[in-house]
């Protein structure tokens, strides 16, 4: 994320300006564009959004009460480490409700609702691309957040946006290891054809692989940049 003012304003940075610097903020950390350990300045956030920096202040405050960012005294504003035990425990929570989400979803899926998924996946295929990050993630989102309103649970999705947010640090970090988005886009179709052929311990046993390639991921990435996590 380069400090540096824009030549226009961020399609995000459209409400009050604490929420829009806020969601910006959020949303440049869960993606990577800021990695863990840059450091962020205030002046200069404030003077790419154009606001003062009281609202880029107080936007500082809530990223830091929600780990997102280390605030040290004296020295400076810094992106937080991934904590993995917040990714172990999303984790847990999501594979506990959409391994039974799944199931649900291949029970009571109708044809509509195979179409739907199939122009998902060949969506999802289309942004594979290294610069594409961005829309293969809300790809994915939709994805999931679909087969939760097929198995006529879409609150469950909402539940889980809410929970996973140290675990999505991770999921966008993984886009850039070659292969990956195939990788994903693979179970997908795994998934998506378990239910297909309503076939429920079959949907269940495609998530549950799917969502533990989490594990995968932040093995590799530890690999080369072990700084980004801390337990």
């Amino acid at each position: 994320m380069t400090d540096s003012p824009t030549s226009s304003t961020p399609t995000d940075i459209r409400g009050p300006r604490l929420h829009g610097v806020y969601d910006a903020l959020r949303a440049a950390v869960l993606s990577g564009e800021i990695r863990p350990g840059e450091g962020i300045s205030e002046t200069r956030v404030a003077a790419r959004y154009g606001v003062s920096r009281t609202p880029v202040r107080e936007a500082f405050r809530r990223l830091a009460d929600e780990g997102f960012l280390r605030i040290v005294p004296q020295v400076g504003t810094f992106v937080a480490p991934i904590q993995l035990s917040a990714v172990s425990d999303s984790q847990f929570i999501r594979e506990t409700l959409e391994c039974r989400t799944v199931r649900l979803a291949a029970e009571r899926a109708e044809a509509a609702d195979d179409a739907s998924l199939t122009r998902l996946l060949d969506s999802h295929r289309a942004v594979m691309s290294p610069d594409r990050h961005s829309e293969f993630f809300a790809l994915d989102e939709a994805t999931h957040a679909e087969l939760a309103r097929i198995a006529g649970r879409p609150a469950v999705w909402d539940l889980l946006v809410a929970v996973k947010a140290q675990l999505d640090r991770v999921r966008f970090l993984s886009l850039h290891s070659e292969g990956w988005a195939a990788k994903i886009v693979g179970e997908h179709q795994s998934i998506v054809d378990r239910v297909a052929a309503r076939d429920p311990d079959g949907a269940e046993e495609a998530m549950r692989a799917h969502l533990r390639t989490v594990f995968a991921a932040v093995d590799e990435i530890a690999r080369t940049n072990s700084h980004f996590f801390e337990t």
